[in-house]
């Protein structure tokens, strides 16, 4: 055996475990054919021979991607950090609260239904939390019309008490239920009618979307918790 092969045959490895190819750095480096097949064959018969070296290469691969993920959300939602909670927001539990919740959602996301008896006791047992709502409508035109009515609604006082009702309504949800919701509210209709075709509204929905995918957020819910 060459020293050049006993040297990659002593690295292997090493190698495999930090994420090389192999066979990509031998023909970088300028092998010869020959070193590229002998470098290759010792590869091979090194995953015949101990197979747990392709997984321990497996899972620190995974843990190295795990931890640049973080690393990277971390950073987005620190460039994020003032988008992430406005003045417009629409707000649960304590205004004021020394920890906050940012929840983006989905009216018609199933995840996002089942979570709710959850943040609701949650909310209650922990009166110094502030949850921020952010409307992601990403499942299609009922997502959209479901946020746009939320949004509309908060023009009235009323976000948090039509979101309840969104949320327990057929995920498909339609515009004659969302009236029905609305006047079971005591809220007024037209002006909520109104409210929802209003071009700000659909300029929030797009913000929130904007930025959810400036932190990597690809479904609901997603939570972003800690910020003061």
């Amino acid at each position: 055996m060459t020293r050049l092969v006993r040297t990659i045959a002593l690295m292997l490895p090493a190698l495999i475990l930090s994420g090389l190819l192999v066979v990509r750095a031998a023909s970088a480096a300028g092998f010869t054919p020959a070193q590229r097949d002998e470098i290759v064959a010792i590869v091979r018969e090194a995953l015949k021979t101990d197979p747990s070296i392709l997984r321990d290469a497996i899972v620190t691969l995974q843990a190295e991607e795990a931890k640049h993920d973080r690393d990277a959300a971390r950073s987005a939602i620190a460039q994020a950090r003032e988008s992430l909670v406005g003045p417009a927001d629409p707000i649960a539990g304590d205004p004021k609260g020394d920890v906050t919740i940012v929840e983006f959602f989905d009216t018609r996301c199933p995840y996002c239904r089942k979570i709710e008896p959850v943040m609701d006791s949650f909310l209650a047992g922990d009166r110094r939390v502030r949850l921020v709502y952010k409307d992601m409508p990403i499942l299609g035109p009922a997502s959209v019309l479901g946020s746009k009515a939320l949004l509309a609604a908060q023009r009235q006082n009323a976000y948090v008490k039509m979101r309840e009702a969104v949320m327990k309504l057929p995920s498909d949800t339609t515009m004659a239920q969302i009236e029905a919701a609305a006047r079971s509210l005591g809220l007024d209709w037209t002006r909520m009618a109104r409210d929802m075709e209003d071009p700000s509204v659909q300029a929030r929905i797009d913000a929130n979307l904007k930025l959810a995918r400036s932190l990597g957020i690809q479904g609901t819910p997603a939570l972003v918790i800690g910020m003061r």
